[in-house]
């Protein structure tokens, strides 16, 4: 059977998901974004040209697939038509290949403006957005009050739901946080300025998709960020907007969960997180900086440093748990080559107890410290290398004693940024 994968990622993003979407959509007729909005930055690099992505599915460099939006993902008209202008000016030919759910949430200027103004209010409590109205987008959609992409296609139903959304928007803008309201005509007009661009994107995804499940084809449903920011199961309240883990490719595309038949579940050799919250494995050393700068650490969309740390066993097994992974990937391995050293996070000691559970949120999670098991490291570079013969005795074992103590099998293995430096364990993926 041809399998549907769900690619996510299960630390706290940024562990390489858009590269390894890009290699695996050589075998589906589609790829799918289900979640998060241009928060995202999804790094891909063919042939030493490197591409960042916002909101368009990672396999769009892939001559003729088809990249669908779905309805889980916010979007903001300007930075959706800036990314395709930026594809189209780098020869890449988007004509009928992406379609956009209309059922999407449109986020407003004014929801940037919330967004950026409450992350200011907070100070050092500052939970760490990227400040582009995701959050309050997601919630002017839970509040039944929020503007889709299909209410652009229609000026009178736009204008009324606009007017009525802005009022509570410039309410809190000038009364709670002491700013100019916006101007209605003026995002208006700028909205229905993107609508004449968007229109010929908008489609039902749903039935789409589901229409083609039944004809035999399958798909690579792409999420965002990573499972320790989903908003119910992450370190709640430094987490992101939207549900990031597995089950949301179903909700966030309008497909039946039966359908998603392979969960793969990328993590980074070692861990990173940008942005405010716990991270019991955080190196404050000489080794953390040297794994911020081998591994060039710096947000794609934001630019912001990432702080580094050892893995985190006892994290994945959660996330393992709560996305029900069928396989791992393992990105930039090759960060680690040349460290005397490695270590892996094993347990928490909370006072006197040890624990092998991760807490269900950020309070509990801030008084854990790290119970470590060091292994040694390889002198060897696997930059590049092509099988798993070619790795190092010492970073097999670094990878066998992570399936060990996550409980999952890993199936691929990134040694390099680009494409080709990849490695298969174990072709059963899609098959």
């Amino acid at each position: 059977m041809t399998k549907n994968v769900v690619v996510v990622g299960t630390q706290w993003g940024d562990e390489g998901k858009g590269k390894i979407v890009d290699l695996l959509t050589e075998q589906v007729s589609g790829v799918v974004r289900f979640q998060g909005g241009h928060n995202a930055g999804h790094t891909l690099v063919i042939k030493g040209q490197k591409t960042v992505l916002h909101l368009i599915p990672s396999g769009v460099l892939r001559p003729n697939m088809r990249c669908f939006i779905g309805n889980g993902v916010v979007i903001s008209p300007p930075a959706l038509i800036k990314e395709m202008d930026m594809l189209k000016s780098a020869g890449v030919s988007l004509d009928g290949r992406i379609l956009l759910s209309e059922l999407c949430p449109v986020i407003l200027p004014s929801n940037i403006e919330i967004d950026k103004a409450r992350e200011l209010s907070k100070g050092v409590d500052k939970i760490g957005t990227t400040g582009r109205g995701i959050g309050p987008a997601y919630e002017d959609k839970v509040a039944r009050r929020g503007i889709r992409i299909r209410d652009l296609l229609d000026e009178k139903t736009l204008t009324q739901k606009l007017e009525s959304l802005m009022e509570y928007h410039n309410f809190l803008l000038e009364k709670r946080y002491g700013l100019d309201a916006i101007a209605v005509a003026e995002v208006l007009d700028s909205l229905l300025n993107d609508a004449l661009i968007l229109r010929p994107l908008v489609a039902d995804v749903s039935k789409i998709l589901n229409n083609d499940l039944r004809a035999g084809r399958n798909f690579l449903f792409e999420g965002a960020q990573g499972a320790l920011l989903d908003i119910d199961h992450g370190t709640y309240p430094f987490v992101t907007s939207s549900n990031c883990i597995s089950g949301a490719a179903s909700l966030g595309s309008g497909v039946g969960p039966k359908a998603l038949n392979y969960i793969l579940g990328i993590t980074k050799a070692y861990t990173t997180r940008v942005g405010g919250g716990p991270f019991p494995t955080e190196l404050h050393d000489d080794t953390g900086a040297h794994l911020a700068k081998t591994g060039a650490e710096f947000g794609a969309t934001t630019g912001r440093p990432r702080r580094c740390g050892w893995f985190d066993a006892v994290s994945m097994r959660r996330s393992a748990e709560i996305n029900g992974l069928s396989g791992l990937c393992i990105t930039k391995l090759d960060v680690l080559d040349k460290l005397s050293h490695i270590k892996i996070c094993t347990g928490y000691q909370i006072d006197e107890e040890l624990i092998d559970v991760f807490p269900s949120g950020a309070d509990e999670l801030v008084g854990c410290v790290p119970v470590y098991e060091e292994l040694p490291g390889w002198e060897e570079s696997t930059v590049g290398a092509a099988d798993w013969e070619s790795l190092p005795k010492n970073a097999q074992n670094y990878i066998k004693k992570i399936e060990d103590l996550v409980g999952v099998k890993v199936d691929i293995v990134s040694t390099g940024p680009d494409r080709e430096e990849t490695m298969i364990l174990n072709d059963t993926v899609f098959t």
